[in-house]
């Protein structure tokens, strides 16, 4: 059952409550669910409506049911308000001494309605003012209802807490389970930071060393630029590193389209043959679709320079209505080197661009290869 269902079941339950109440209080006087009375019908009908509006109000208080119970066993012998009045006590009464001087007062009055029940003679004398029947019908008539509304205040308890515990174990479990995550992206940002980073901090100083003592220009040039790309891969690495470290520390600003020329020059200067194609009218994107289209070209003019060194390679930067197209696709390579196999740099990228909802198809195209991501432009 959905909340709003409940919500309206919840509002409409005191007032089926208190209809039912009217009828069995009208019933009561009249003789067919009680003893009838010799009152006007206008003043029993008018105690038998007050009762069904004090039973609408128990679930708030149960006092002016109780106190009307009360008045309409005594003087009426209606017995509808004390059935009522007795399950909101068990209920809604928490503290003992509330409760025992609940029992002792109804006691009183249920034994002041046999008094006069016998006083009154006929019928209610019969039915209402032996001392067997008020024992009976104060037993089954408030001592039953009493026993009822403590078992359903206690079974009510019993599930509040087992529901609170429930949701003390989720949120401990949700808390052991981050504190898991941080440990492991810091035990991985340990081992990045000891093997990957030092590795890479190596190869810089290396190529500064080959430009210092590089015997021609062209080999000075080559090892400059292997020790920018190798001072850039560790400012990436540096990032990467923050982010495990820390997932809501600040980040510099992350590549976008805007830098796209700057890795085809990087390939460029790496000997690779690049041609870059816009279709469409350019437009801004989202960051998430710009920095992912950034990612599919990085990774596939990796995987050119790794398996197809020296081929000529097309990057198509499509601006779509609906979606931004991403096409790099190299010729064959002049080495006659394989195409990339399906490892884990185009498994991520195609994970990578799924997550925005897009797709990436790579294969093997007119001798050469061919990486087409399609991301949507929202």
């Amino acid at each position: 059952m959905t909340s709003t269902g409940s919500g309206i079941l919840d509002r409409a339950l005191p007032w089926a409550l208190g209809s039912a109440v009217f009828v069995l209080c009208a019933g009561s006087v009249s003789g067919w669910a009680g003893v009838a009375t010799t009152v006007p019908a206008p003043v029993a009908l008018a105690v038998a409506a007050a009762s069904a509006g004090a039973t609408v109000a128990a679930r708030r208080s149960v006092w002016p049911v109780t106190v009307v119970a009360a008045v309409a066993y005594v003087w009426l012998a209606m017995w509808p308000p004390a059935v009522v009045a007795s399950y909101y006590a068990g209920l809604h009464l928490g503290r003992r001494q509330a409760l025992w001087l609940y029992a002792a007062g109804a006691s009183a009055v249920w034994a002041l309605g046999g008094v006069v029940s016998r006083l009154s003679g006929g019928h209610r004398a019969l039915a209402m003012g032996s001392s067997p029947n008020v024992l009976i019908l104060g037993g089954a008539l408030v001592g039953l209802p009493l026993v009822a509304g403590l078992w359903s205040r206690a079974r009510r308890q019993v599930l509040d807490a087992v529901r609170e515990q429930a949701e003390q174990l989720l949120r401990e479990q949700v808390l052991r389970a981050e504190q898991a995550r941080a440990q492991e992206r810091a035990r991985i940002a340990r081992e990045m930071h000891d093997v990957v980073a030092h590795r890479v901090s190596l190869m810089v100083l290396h190529a500064g060393a080959l430009e210092v003592g590089a015997p021609d220009e062209r080999t000075a040039q080559a090892a400059a630029l292997i020790s920018d790309v190798g001072r850039e891969a560790l400012h990436n690495l540096r990032e990467v590193l923050g982010v495990l470290r820390s997932p809501d520390a600040s980040r510099d600003p992350q590549p976008t389209l805007a830098d796209l020329d700057r890795l085809l020059e990087q390939s460029r200067a790496l000997g690779l043959m690049v041609n870059r194609r816009d279709e469409g009218p350019a437009r801004p994107l989202g960051h998430s679709a710009e920095r992912t289209a950034y990612r599919v070209v990085q990774e596939a003019l990796t995987n050119v320079h790794k398996h197809a060194r020296g081929a000529e390679t097309d990057v198509v930067v499509r601006y779509l209505p609906a979606e931004l197209e991403v096409l790099i696709r190299n010729a064959t390579s002049p080495t006659g080197e394989g195409f990339p196999g399906s490892g884990w740099g185009l498994v991520g990228l195609r994970e990578r661009v799924e997550l925005l909802g897009g797709t990436l198809e790579a294969g093997p195209h007119g001798g050469g290869f061919q990486v087409l991501a399609r991301i949507p432009a929202a």
